[in-house]
């Protein structure tokens, strides 16, 4: 399954240029994303969606990559008409993964269950949520909650719909998973900084 990162946003809320070319613990939170799909067996083709508004980031996935994450210019401001544009450049007439460029803690582990939920969830489309306590637990603040049977779930950043019928509703599944993983994505300092320590703990476990 192709991959499309949607790294086209403002990152108003960081503060701090280009919110996928931010770096932590020295490296840029787009390559963390990157980085997790390519050691993922279950994903082919990885693409990145820039704008004018981070033009910055495309050079950097052209100089970090060499040729292996494609770069795709779209006209910028509208989400859906940014995705709908790159699955269309891109050439995907399949199920595509689409996913945000702010989820640094992504392993290959939680994206190969994703699309392995998919496979089997019997509908084109099918997004990605935590529960809320998750979220809470973290010190995150979510800006979108829903009411999933009766559950307070979040968005992850994290969906799969079906190329041939990118420009059309489709009817889709909701997986809750509570990774934390998935629940902490970097809109603030605080959720940099939040992250700094997840990975920093991860490495020293395994010391």
């Amino acid at each position: 399954m192709d991959a499309i990162i949607m790294a086209g946003g403002f990152g108003s809320r960081l503060g701090m240029g280009e919110k996928p070319t931010v770096e932590l613990l020295g490296k840029p939170l787009i390559s963390y994303v990157i980085d997790a799909l390519e050691r993922t067996p279950e994903v082919g083709k990885i693409h990145v969606a820039v704008s004018p508004a981070t033009p910055v980031t495309g050079s950097v996935i052209l100089n970090r990559y060499n040729g292996r994450v494609e770069v795709i210019n779209t006209g910028g401001g509208n989400y859906v008409a940014d995705m709908v544009y790159a699955v269309k450049d891109a050439g995907i007439t399949e199920p595509v993964l689409i996913l945000m460029s702010d989820i640094p803690l992504l392993d290959p582990e939680i994206i190969g269950h994703i699309i392995r939920k998919y496979e089997t969830c019997g509908t084109p489309a099918m997004s990605v949520f935590s529960p809320i306590w998750v979220c809470k637990g973290l010190g995150i603040r979510p800006d979108t909650v829903f009411n999933w049977e009766g559950k307070l779930i979040v968005p992850a950043g994290v969906n799969i719909l079906d190329g041939k019928d990118v420009e059309r509703e489709q009817a889709y599944v909701s997986l809750v998973l509570e990774n934390i993983e998935l629940a902490l994505n970097v809109n603030t300092a605080a959720d940099l900084e939040k992250c700094k320590e997840v990975l920093l703990e991860k490495t020293a476990g395994k010391e």
